[in-house]
């Protein structure tokens, strides 16, 4: 009786501790699905059988971009349940996302063995092994789209590689295919777009870029390249539209004022097209004397004294009144020369120039040290 009694009363804690747990991942599953990330990472954590929850402990460290954190549960996960592909596939994910690129291959070849049917396994393994700039990537896109041919990701790739090859019929056939089944993918139209446009199709890259506007899009490149096709049919007025909208995402590219003022000119409005242009000029006409002036100083470091004179020199020729340019090359050359007559001769014609400058007194002091050096010598 009394074994019995002991029996059923182990049974029973048993089964409080059961229900005590499924109430704790009860708590943990709420609080994950409410957003309440790191709460629930805490509570998950309180239960025994950490491999049974390792996957949603690595999701929730996902969620909050403790990407280590989440790697390391995924890890632990996969070494528990080597079966669970759901977890293999996320793991794989995530290491391709964290540049583990290796990792990330290995983990998606242990994919194939189980399903080497699933599309997505060969897409995702193409996406990690183009980061690696790996050639074999377009393989595993072509595998991904034989075995779905409506995969939009994987005929965006495609198609991409094979505009990239300038192979224009081909890459138009993969982009066509995927619009049968997906006829407002943006990135397919902004391909097919600029497929054409490369290759001097400017007709149709015209309808396909009025799509993209039509459909909302709007960015520098779109309105760039529209301009350009307008300007092919002499369509001036729409191209000075389509280009001063992209001005507005690069306010200072010069180029693009210059080209606005060509088109006012084939229009003959000289008086605008003059006022582009020499907006145009200003922004190109910028002196660049402080940049070579620390190219100077970083050469000079280098003790390549030859290379800072000629980039001092430069400065000085972008803006001439740039005495600080002048000092500079003074003291380089001094460096550099081994003769004290030329010396003393450039400090003395630096002194003539510039009596008065903030680096006279130091000119004044080395021509000193250079003649006393030279009659010690002499």
């Amino acid at each position: 009786m009394r074994k019995r009694f002991f029996i059923r009363l182990l049974v029973l804690l048993l089964g409080y501790a059961s229900q005590a747990q499924m109430g704790v991942m009860s708590t943990a599953d709420s609080l994950y699905g409410h957003g309440n990330f790191t709460k629930a990472i805490y509570v998950y954590k309180t239960l025994e059988d950490q491999d049974l929850v390792a996957d949603k402990i690595a999701k929730s460290y996902l969620a909050i971009g403790n990407y280590d954190a989440a790697l390391n549960y995924y890890k632990q996960r996969v070494e528990a349940h080597p079966d669970d592909a759901l977890s293999i596939y996320e793991y794989a994910k995530l290491l391709s996302r964290t540049k583990h690129y290796e990792a990330s291959i290995a983990q998606f070849n242990t994919l194939m063995n189980i399903d080497f049917r699933n599309p997505n396994y060969h897409y995702e393994m193409g996406l990690a092994l183009d980061r690696m700039d790996d050639s074999t990537a377009i393989d595993r896109f072509i595998a991904a789209y034989k075995l779905d041919d409506t995969h939009q990701k994987a005929i965006f790739k495609i198609g991409k590689y094979y505009l990239k090859k300038r192979k224009h019929e081909i890459a138009n056939q993969y982009i066509d295919k995927g619009l049968e089944s997906y006829a407002n993918n943006l990135e397919l139209i902004s391909l097919k777009a600029q497929n054409y446009y490369y290759h001097y199709d400017y007709k149709n890259a015209q309808i396909w870029f009025e799509k993209l506007l039509e459909m909302g899009e709007s960015s520098e490149f779109i309105h760039e390249k529209l301009s350009m096709v307008y300007a092919e049919f002499s369509e001036f007025e729409k191209a000075i539209e389509q280009r001063k909208l992209a001005l507005k995402f690069n306010p200072l590219d010069a180029t693009a004022l210059f080209v606005i003022g060509t088109y006012y000119e084939k229009l003959e409005d000289f008086a605008t097209a003059e006022s582009y242009i020499q907006q145009s000029l200003k922004l190109k006409d910028v002196p660049l004397d402080f940049e070579y002036q620390k190219l100077g100083f970083v050469l000079n470091r280098q003790n390549k004294f030859k290379e800072a004179i000629k980039a001092f020199q430069t400065s000085i020729k972008e803006d001439p009144e740039n005495v600080a340019s002048e000092f500079y090359l003074l003291i380089t050359k001094d460096k550099y020369y081994a003769d004290y007559d030329a010396k003393v001769k450039l400090y003395e014609d630096f002194l003539k120039k510039h009596q008065d400058a903030m680096f006279s007194e130091f000119a004044k002091k080395r021509l000193k040290e250079l003649k006393d050096e030279r009659f010690m010598k002499e």
